[in-house]
């Protein structure tokens, strides 16, 4: 008989009919009644053994942890918790689990903390936490890849090995198979990169962007999604120095365009997980309402989880120019009563106290804030020719989320050779590190715009998970490679 998947059989199978399925335990209580699963759907099998019929020496191996195939007749069940349940009338252990083995596990039954979970990195994907998550992990990552195929953009596999910052942040890890204790040394003994092995300085990529702006500039609209790297020595909540990006490169579109094209990939990754992951939406949801609860009263977030992904779906997100965000937030009652940590000064990054008080506060919508200062956004951007003399703009573009602030940063790329070449020079990058990004504008430039979606930041907004930690599967921190 054919394996069928419980969310299948949950979903479709017929009683009266015989069903075989395959899993892990989750519990097997009065040496009758077992709990399966088997990672399709956070529901679990009951299945019904009537001890009388089977050795007693092959129930004692049917404990927690252990994988089991089960063949028998789907029946309605007279019990409270499910509509159906499998009659065993065949028992296969495929695999056992020692009971005291497990205890020293996060495969026991009980609430574990999500440090502890991390430590076990390789088993958390069977607790209903963490299969609901990967499950919507991989609903997100679905949903983008079929918003862009959809549309007609080509999906770009940029170098992981890069020689050039494109983010200018220098907080890069470096490639090389040189001899750490004895490296070739140059005439002026520091380390010589041209005996390595790409003869030159090599580093795994911060972003594919400059490599995607090369692409839709002959494929007209292309998009990466891959791995990038950031060697910063930070162990927040929010930072990984292995995450994933999605960065779309479009020919001729303008900074209003790319909103347009950003806010409709959020709306339909919302919408998306909304339609596909209920069950593990609703598990995540009542997770979250717990853990908001535990929370004092100024830090809690209002709206659920499901409301959240609701009010990306269900607004207009609001745009305004950074210059309007500094009058707003300078009006703000938080801002005249001393309440905001961080000053709140034209010419200084938003941070994001400021970001979630226009959002969750003054707008009640996702707000995408444009025409940033120049001074602290990449040399990329395009310099905005109606710039106030001192007050020199760019025309990038983050878009803000309730609860978590930035979401997405982008902007419309400076398409101009003469204006690049300086802003090259401003941010004291050389041009002969770049010569095939600056010859891109030399045939046939055009305008063209692009952003960025930290792939793990959006995850934790649609399971409502505080950790960027528990939405990777094995997170790589500063002292932390483990797995």
């Amino acid at each position: 008989m054919k394996r069928m998947k419980i969310k299948d059989l949950l979903e479709t199978g017929t009683v009266g009919k015989k069903f075989l399925v395959k899993g892990w335990v989750r519990a097997f209580r009065s040496k009758r009644f077992i709990q399966l699963n088997d990672g399709s759907t956070i529901r679990n099998l009951q299945a019904v053994v009537d001890f009388e019929n089977f050795d007693e020496e092959l129930l004692k191996k049917i404990t927690t942890g252990a994988a089991v195939s089960l063949e028998g007749l789907l029946v309605q069940s007279e019990g409270a918790g499910q509509s159906v349940e499998l009659q065993v009338g065949e028992i296969v252990i495929l695999g056992e689990a020692n009971p005291e083995e497990v205890q020293k596990t996060v495969l026991q039954p009980k609430k574990h903390s999500l440090e502890f979970l991390r430590e076990q990195a390789h088993l958390r994907f069977r607790t209903n936490t963490f299969g609901a998550v990967f499950r919507i992990r991989h609903g997100v990552s679905y949903a983008i890849h079929k918003f862009f195929n959809d549309r007609g953009f080509y999906y770009m596999h940029t170098p992981i090995i890069t020689g050039s910052d494109a983010e200018g942040a220098g907080e890069m890890f470096r490639v090389t198979t040189l001899d750490a204790k004895n490296p070739p040394l140059n005439d002026q003994g520091e380390v010589d990169f041209s005996e390595d092995f790409f003869g030159k300085q090599v580093n795994l990529t911060v972003s594919g962007q400059l490599e995607a702006e090369a692409a839709a500039l002959a494929l007209g609209q292309v998009y990466t999604f891959g791995p990038t790297f950031r060697a910063e020595n930070s162990n927040t909540s929010r930072h990984l120095a292995e995450f994933w990006m999605i960065e779309p490169e479009v020919a001729f579109n303008n900074i209003h365009d790319n909103m347009d094209l950003a806010e409709d990939m959020l709306k339909y990754i919302c919408q998306h997980i909304m339609d596909q992951y209920a069950d593990d939406l609703a598990f995540l949801s009542e997770r979250d309402e717990k853990e908001q609860a535990s929370k004092p009263a100024n830090e809690r977030n209002e709206m659920s989880l499901i409301d959240r992904l609701r009010f990306v779906c269900e607004n207009d997100f609001q745009r305004i120019t950074y210059t309007e965000a500094i009058q707003v937030l300078k009006n703000s009652k938080p801002y005249k009563k001393n309440k905001f940590k961080y000053p709140v000064e034209w010419g200084t990054d938003l941070q994001s106290e400021h970001e979630r008080y226009l959002v969750e506060k003054e707008y009640k919508k996702p707000v995408i804030i444009t025409a940033y200062p120049a001074s602290f956004k990449a040399f990329y951007m395009r310099h905005n020719d109606d710039s106030e003399a001192g007050k020199e703009t760019v025309a990038a573009m983050d878009i803000l989320f309730p609860g978590i602030g930035e979401m997405v940063g982008g902007s419309q790329r400076e398409e101009r050779l003469d204006v690049l070449k300086r802003k090259c020079a401003d941010f004291h990058i050389p041009e002969e590190e770049l010569w095939w990004y600056l010859e891109t504008r030399k045939f046939g430039t055009v305008p063209h715009a692009g952003f960025g979606l930290g792939f793990e930041r959006m995850v934790m907004f649609v399971t409502g998970m505080t950790n960027i930690r528990d939405v990777i599967p094995f997170p790589r921190t500063p002292k932390n490679a483990s797995f």
